[in-house]
């Protein structure tokens, strides 16, 4: 973890912006906006980047992997800049919770990982890096979006470890656990074999 040297009212002000930024279901608005239909209808009624894909249109996919991750990436930096390191985890932190639990949507959201992908790369760039790597060669081999996700959380506190950041390591176990725990329906899919793989609808 990094020095706490911001004061409890900037921490508690980030985390507010970090949750707010995280919040914002771009998955939802794009797909309403395309016309794609009420994506809480489709596939898993996921708001992610997967579940998007489901409905067959790419660019629509695309763009909200972008803005979920550039939501997460944003809370960082934009912390860092005005605030500090401590602050900067803490609104990366939110905004992964956000993302996950917006209050918008009944606190029914995704399951960050897009987010927990741009967070991570704002936060520690060769880590974020390393991240995105884990989660494509997985994913890949196994032509299951979940399983890229699952590997590449996994790996990230060990990936902040030898590439030496130790001040992150702490925030990406978090993040690992709570990708692991918003991912319980898949890991249990995946030990059937049902788990859906990458473009089925």
């Amino acid at each position: 973890m990094p020095l706490i040297e911001s004061s409890l009212a900037v921490l508690m002000l980030w985390a507010v912006i970090g949750y707010l930024l995280g919040s914002i279901p771009f998955g939802l608005v794009l797909t309403r906006a395309m016309g794609l239909g009420n994506l809480r209808e489709i596939g898993s009624g996921n708001i992610g980047t997967t579940n998007v894909l489901r409905t067959g249109n790419k660019a629509a996919a695309a763009a909200t992997l972008i803005l979920d991750g550039g939501k997460g990436a944003a809370a960082v930096l934009l912390a860092r800049f005005l605030a500090g390191e401590d602050a900067a985890q803490l609104a990366g932190l939110m905004a992964f919770l956000g993302h996950c639990f917006p209050v918008w949507l009944q606190f029914k959201g995704g399951k960050g990982v897009a987010t927990f992908l741009g967070l991570m790369l704002a936060l520690a760039w060769p880590v974020g890096i390393a991240c995105c790597l884990s989660w494509i060669a997985a994913a890949a081999v196994s032509r299951i979006s979940s399983m890229g996700a699952l590997v590449s959380a996994f790996a990230a506190p060990i990936w902040a470890y030898l590439l030496g950041y130790p001040a992150s390591i702490a925030l990406a176990i978090v993040l690992a656990a709570i990708v692991f725990w918003r991912h319980a329906a898949n890991i249990s899919r995946l030990r059937a074999g049902t788990e859906p793989r990458i473009g089925q609808k």
